[in-house]
């Protein structure tokens, strides 16, 4: 792979620490979450998996709506990251909520959000890794 761009951040104490970006753009305090024993105070990586994917979703999706010269531009994703244990560990799993714009009939919406799925680089990540369902509303 020939990288167009590299993002760098650093986290610091795990859970209940910060994250920081290399430029300094992106600087959380990190908190485990109410549901995992936490305070819930500060993001948490599941948060943050889910804003990321979600964006990157969008943008796959608003680039096979481009090349199939159907506007998607009012589209919203919404990325549901769960986390929980799995065998000694712990896994993910993802719901992906698509709205369409009303103009955009079910069966090309369908075949758009297909063609997102395999285009997005989150998606072609946990391809295979984790459950990743999409809905389409």
């Amino acid at each position: 792979m020939d990288a167009l761009y590299t993002a760098v951040a650093t986290a610091t104490h795990g859970r209940d620490g910060r994250a920081v970006s290399s430029d300094g753009v992106l600087d959380l305090a990190l908190g485990v979450p109410q549901a995992m024993g936490g305070n819930g105070q500060g993001t948490n990586p599941e948060q943050l998996f889910a804003a990321g994917y979600a964006a990157c979703f969008g943008s796959a999706l608003g680039l096979v709506g481009r090349q199939a010269k159907v506007d998607v531009s009012d589209a919203a994703v919404t990325a549901e990251v769960s986390i929980g244990k799995q065998g000694e560990g712990f896994g993910l799993a993802v719901i992906l909520r698509v709205e369409l714009p009303d103009s955009v009939d079910e069966a090309t919406g369908r075949k758009l959000v297909e063609q997102a799925h395999q285009v997005c680089p989150y998606s072609n990540a946990t391809r295979g890794n984790i459950d990743v369902d999409l809905v389409i509303e």
